[in-house]
């Protein structure tokens, strides 16, 4: 025999390989549409500029790399098995990738606290953030240090354009960290952020929003979220700070990355909870937007989608509102996402149109835009779909108007009709 009866060929069980490289993985993590990839390859993937899954090419609603422990300690277990040379016997260390330990992010963060040199602390936060981005661990490792997060708003809140860059790092580490925070994590930072140097801090989040990479804005926005989400007054002092209403509605475009939408509208729907910034968001044509959006002809995300309707449903509750939504062939691109896209965007896209139809009752040629954009065939279905029973009897109360209305109409031109038909 040409081998020894040792060396055979070994099957490689298929979920242990990267669906990129096909090798063995030896840092497994996964996407956020479940799929796992080898670290190395699916980064390569990533910084290419891509934004969607290899295997399904779903759009990523995020690009966090989650280590998939169970799988690595499965490769372990059968490398050991079969004395396989090609498997790892363990995933790279974080080292040789340049991630920085635990012990040295904490030495790092003392360093912080007392350097006073730009240059030396944009370093130790760039390697914080390598730190914060590596995994799961890292970030409730660093979301559970207190000091960090008003440390990190003193950097924000002391930008100026020649120390923006500091900002923008500061801001992506704040982004990270308090996504894992609790509650009163998020309270903090919007108290930390609005009553002290807030006008500071938000300037820096603006200039962030204005200059940033696309990384770099959708951090923004997120940390601008997370400052909103606390009470009245911090939605009505960010609506209210010069240049940020603008820039984040402007970001609502069909030109605009699917990402930085889906933040934007995200961060809109928000602050729009309180009534005085909804009236700043109609006259600020942000319904303009959202129609653009729904009647485009390209591919837009579930995500997108939803979230146009939900803040379209918003605006909806003021008669303004409802004035921009008949206008211009938004009703159209309502009507045109019924049952297109999921559940969720029926349920909203439903809403939308028994407020103007069967409560408010405004402009009549809603409902012709509706019959004619066969939304009563629509409507029927979603009476017989999964949608909520609220909604279900919403349809129903919407078809009720519309037969009301062909009949009427049918009665109309009967009449008219028969008024030119001369006696014998």
């Amino acid at each position: 025999m040409g081998r020894d009866e040792t060396e055979m060929y070994i099957t490689v069980p298929t979920f242990f390989k990267c669906p990129i490289s096909l090798d063995v993985m030896r840092s497994p993590v996964s996407l956020s549409t479940g799929v796992t990839y080898d670290r190395p390859s699916i980064q390569r993937w990533l910084d290419g500029g891509n934004n969607t899954c290899p295997a399904t090419m779903q759009i990523l609603k995020s690009k966090d790399l989650v280590p998939n422990l169970t799988l690595q300690r499965l490769i372990k277990a059968w490398s050991d098995s079969v004395g396989s040379p090609t498997a790892a016997s363990s995933p790279d260390p974080a080292s040789a990738r340049g991630i920085p330990t635990v012990e040295e992010v904490n030495d790092s963060l003392m360093r912080l606290s007392q350097e006073k040199d730009d240059e030396i602390r944009l370093e130790i936060l760039t390697r914080i953030v390598r730190f914060v981005k590596d995994s799961e661990a890292n970030r409730e490792f660093l979301s559970g240090k207190e000091d960090l997060v008003p440390m990190l708003v003193d950097i924000v809140s002391a930008a100026t354009t020649a120390k923006i860059k500091l900002a923008f790092i500061a801001i992506k580490v704040l982004d990270t960290i308090i996504k894992k925070g609790n509650e009163g994590d998020r309270e903090r930072l919007s108290k930390l952020m609005l009553l002290t140097n807030g006008g500071d801090c938000l300037t820096a989040i603006l200039l962030a929003i204005q200059r940033g990479d696309l990384e770099s804005k959708i951090e923004a926005v997120s940390v601008l979220e997370v400052i909103a989400s606390y009470d009245a007054k911090s939605k009505t002092m960010i609506a209210e700070r010069e240049g940020i209403l603008t820039e984040l509605i402007k970001s609502i475009s069909t030109e605009s990355d699917p990402n930085l939408i889906e933040a934007s509208l995200s961060f809109l729907i928000t602050i729009s909870k309180s009534k005085r910034v909804r009236s700043k968001l109609i006259a600020a044509k942000t319904i303009t937007r959202i129609k653009d959006i729904l009647l485009t002809e390209e591919t837009t995300s579930v995500a997108v989608t939803e979230k146009c309707l939900k803040l379209l449903e918003i605006l909806s509750s003021k008669r303004e509102g409802r004035s921009e939504i008949c206008e211009g062939g938004c009703v159209e691109g309502v009507v045109k996402k019924l049952l297109k896209v999921s559940t969720t965007a029926t349920e909203h896209a439903v809403t939308i149109l028994w407020c103007l139809c069967h409560v408010f009752k405004e402009d009549k040629t809603v409902e012709e835009t509706v019959e004619r954009s066969n939304g009563v065939t629509k409507l029927l279905v979603v009476i017989q779909s999964n949608c909520s029973p609220m909604v279900r009897q919403m349809a129903k109360d919407l078809i009720k108007v519309l037969k009301v209305k062909s009949s009427a109409s049918a009665l109309a031109a009967y009449q008219t009709k028969t008024t030119h038909i001369m006696p014998f």
